[in-house]
């Protein structure tokens, strides 16, 4: 079942058009990487699929985004309750310093008049294999954390809120490999309930987590396909380039 279907979508920041024409499904319950050189537009493109690229300043955009086929940039869509049906985990850990552990995974709640309790919390950290880590240590702070952790309270922060989607923006360019494979494993536990999509630079990593890969270059999409047929059998020579490290 198709999730998002993204239609002829442009973007652009003030006069640099970053997005051209891109049209692609996003199945649900499936992983989806986003691969391409720096530059390319994979960041931007998962900012418009929950609103976030239009606040930054000059940004527009062309085209349609339809989650469940409904245009996610319609007048009557809320984007503050968009970002809930569709969560994003950035490149760096970001928890809140000032806040506790727990703190940290209930603040999204107050966006959503859900209330706080610790059963959320408790079911958010389990699902980002955290719980049994700080279950002892919840009113520590945040930022005590490991950097592996605290990418896993970010999940967690994002599924405290009940997301459809989680938007995972290079999740593991901050962190080691060990930390990375945490994630890794997380992200194929997570895929049974939730729809993700990746922004990776590590094509060993989109290749180990997803079920679909689409290869961007210049703002434009040059190849989507499983992710096993466009590692294997690229139909385009510009993915095969890339994906042989002939640039990139």
């Amino acid at each position: 079942m198709i999730k998002f279907e993204v239609k002829k979508l442009s973007a652009w920041y003030r006069d640099i058009k970053v997005l051209d024409g891109i049209s692609m499904p996003i199945l649900e319950q499936q992983v989806t990487a986003i691969i391409g050189p720096s530059g390319c537009g994979k960041s931007t493109f998962i900012r418009c699929l929950n609103r976030m690229h239009e606040l930054s300043e000059g940004a527009r955009l062309e085209g349609h985004v339809l989650l469940e086929s409904q245009n996610i940039y319609a007048p009557k869509v809320d984007p503050v309750l968009l970002r809930r049906r569709v969560g994003m985990v950035f490149q760096k850990p970001n928890p809140f310093p000032h806040l506790s552990i727990l703190d940290n995974v209930l603040s999204g709640l107050r966006l959503t008049r859900r209330p706080k309790n610790l059963e959320i919390a408790e079911s958010a950290l389990r699902k980002a294999a955290l719980w049994e880590e700080v279950k002892d240590r919840l009113h520590k702070p945040g930022v005590s954390l490991s950097g592996g952790q605290q990418q896993r309270l970010c999940i967690a922060r994002t599924l405290a809120v009940d997301p459809e989607v989680i938007l995972m923006d290079e999740p593991c360019s901050a962190l080691d490999p060990i930390a990375t494979a945490r994630i890794e494993d997380l992200i194929h536990e997570l895929r049974k309930n939730y729809t993700i999509v990746i922004v990776t630079h590590s094509m060993q990593q989109a290749a180990r987590v997803s079920n679909k890969t689409a290869f961007f270059l210049g703002g434009l999409l040059v190849e989507f396909s499983d992710t096993s047929q466009l590692f294997t059998s690229p139909k385009d020579t510009r993915t095969e380039d890339y994906i042989t490290g002939k640039f990139g």
